[in-house]
């Protein structure tokens, strides 16, 4: 049934084939279908999302209302946006995109997350298209220029919306990708650099990385010299431990330096290219000029020529029958050859197998071998690491290595977390024996009576662990061996009924275990 509606009320949705198309060779097209929406006049229309196949799972939500001249306005929640690296060592980010009928891309935005757990991203940007599809992409940096292949999520059609049609039909769309992203000898980011590096610096090396790709060492060596300067100002700031807002800012100028670098060494490659063909060109008219003047002196010499080769044809002709008798051995003898070559060949195929198998048998041997060694060696440390403990406080061995109890007498008094004068250069040998066994990573246990408020307790504790850790730090030993805990008043070995048994109780116990255990 056809019904009348005012044109700002209709919306058509339509399902466009749009062709990204990127600057490097080695082109793989990945067929999908989206939703392309002409949105009415100063009327805000919610627009569900869905991830692709790549996150199934992900959805959003988003508000789209065209304002006139001042463009479209999208807004765009995305719950559980995962990391970025997790789809590809290559990227970094995630960039919402505007696609419109005729295949023109708009970069919308980049949508930002923080953290390395699953959170909920927001963008709120103005586009001036009036009729397109919305995807987001996973990117090696926020400025690209097209989007890559690799698609999380894109636009459904509006449903349900107030005095408005929607119309849709199938048509689909390609996303193209560069060699860039199948190299593999393209850097990738390790998880830990996503963890422990702003998202902007991880993009402004892939945009050097990208750089250099598109060949601006050879095309765009003042650009890239320039990006990278850019790159090594926040590098350096990072290594400063700066601000993050300012290590964000010089990042993202590193980033426009490297797209700056890429796009000036992709136009003066496209130049060269240019110049090279009108070169190759003129050569070839001047080759075809001179080639002219001296055709009708060919012309005279091939006639002369002609009557030498019909006699020299003759003669060709009888050799040949005796060259064909001759080919023919030779194939016999070829063929024979090659059956004796297969022969030689799974000779040598079977030794590289008995080979292989022998180096298998000693490497695993040697490994072996190497193991009861470290074995031995530990149990040897361990004995002689338990006599040197013995000087510092009570020792006991446990499954997994030893546990030194130290007494009370460390502290000023039992509710002090200051170390008394006698105890600090005790505490800087002990230091000194555990950071000259490196194999062991420690725990620092704080255990006090139940005497107290709980918190008050636990906070004592945690205190304590706190200032031995900085004590044996200070001795030489690495931080990231050492694990602290307060634990208040749990876990007593005796009763908290007299002076005696709570003295017992306010302890402390430095636990060493052998890496890997």
């Amino acid at each position: 049934m056809n019904r009348a509606f005012k044109p700002t009320t209709i919306i058509a949705a339509i399902l466009i084939l749009l062709t990204f198309v990127v600057s490097a060779s080695g082109q793989g097209d990945g067929r999908r279908t989206t939703v392309a929406i002409t949105y009415p006049l100063d009327q805000t229309i919610e627009v569900p999302f869905r991830g692709t196949t790549r996150l199934p799972r992900l959805k959003g939500t988003g508000k789209v209302r065209r304002q006139g001249r001042r463009g479209t306005r999208v807004e765009l929640n995305i719950d559980n946006m995962p990391r970025a690296y997790e789809l590809g060592g290559v990227y970094t980010t995630y960039v919402l995109w505007a696609i419109s009928p005729d295949g023109h891309v708009d970069n919308l935005g980049e949508i930002k997350r923080s953290g390395s757990g699953l959170i909920d991203s927001k963008i709120d940007v103005t586009t001036p298209l009036q009729t397109f599809a919305l995807v987001v992409t996973a990117e090696p940096h926020f400025l690209v220029h097209v989007p890559s292949r690799t698609v999380v999520l894109e636009n459904l059609a509006p449903v349900a919306i107030r005095d408005a049609q929607v119309e849709t039909s199938r048509i689909q769309y390609i996303g193209n990708t560069s060699d860039y992203f199948r190299d593999s000898g393209v850097p990738i980011i390790a998880e830990s650099d996503y963890r422990d590096i702003p998202v902007a610096l991880l993009g402004a090396r892939q945009a050097i990385n990208l750089a250099r790709y598109a060949g601006a060492e050879r095309d765009a060596p003042n650009e890239l010299r320039a990006a990278q300067a850019d790159l090594q100002q926040a590098e350096s700031a990072l290594r400063m431990r700066q601000p993050e807002r300012e290590i964000d800012i010089l990042a993202r100028q590193a980033i426009s330096s490297g797209v700056k670098a890429e796009d000036m060494a992709m136009a003066r490659r496209a130049a060269r290219e240019r110049r090279e063909e009108i070169e190759r060109r003129d050569l070839a008219v001047r080759s075809a000029e001179q080639s002219a003047a001296s055709a009708n002196e060919e012309i005279s010499r091939l006639k002369a020529e002609l009557d030498t080769e019909r006699h020299a044809r003759d003669l060709a002709e009888r050799d040949a029958l005796n060259a064909t008798s001759q080919l023919r051995e030779a194939r016999t003898e070829i063929a024979r050859l090659r059956d004796e070559l297969q022969t030689v060949r799974a000779e040598g195929e079977d030794a590289k197998v008995r080979l292989a198998r022998i180096e298998g048998e000693k490497q695993a041997e040697d490994a072996r071998r190497a193991a009861e060694k470290r074995v031995a060696d530990q149990r040897a440390s361990a004995e002689t690491l338990k006599q040197a403990l013995a000087r510092f406080g009570l020792v006991r061995e446990s499954g997994r290595g030893l546990t030194l109890v130290l007494p009370e007498s460390l502290w000023t008094n039992p509710r002090s977390s200051s170390l008394n004068s006698a105890s600090a250069a005790k505490l800087d040998q002990l230091g000194a024996l555990l950071a000259n066994n490196p194999d062991y990573q420690i725990s620092i246990d704080s255990f006090t009576d139940n005497r107290g408020d709980e918190s008050v307790l636990q906070q004592l504790t945690q205190d304590r662990a706190r200032v031995l850790s900085e004590r044996l730090a200070a001795a030489g030993v690495d931080v990231t061996r050492i694990q602290t805990n307060g634990m208040g008043g749990a876990n007593p070995v005796a009763p908290n009924t007299t002076v005696a048994s709570r003295a017992k109780n306010r302890r402390t116990e430095v636990a060493l275990t052998l890496a890997g255990q």
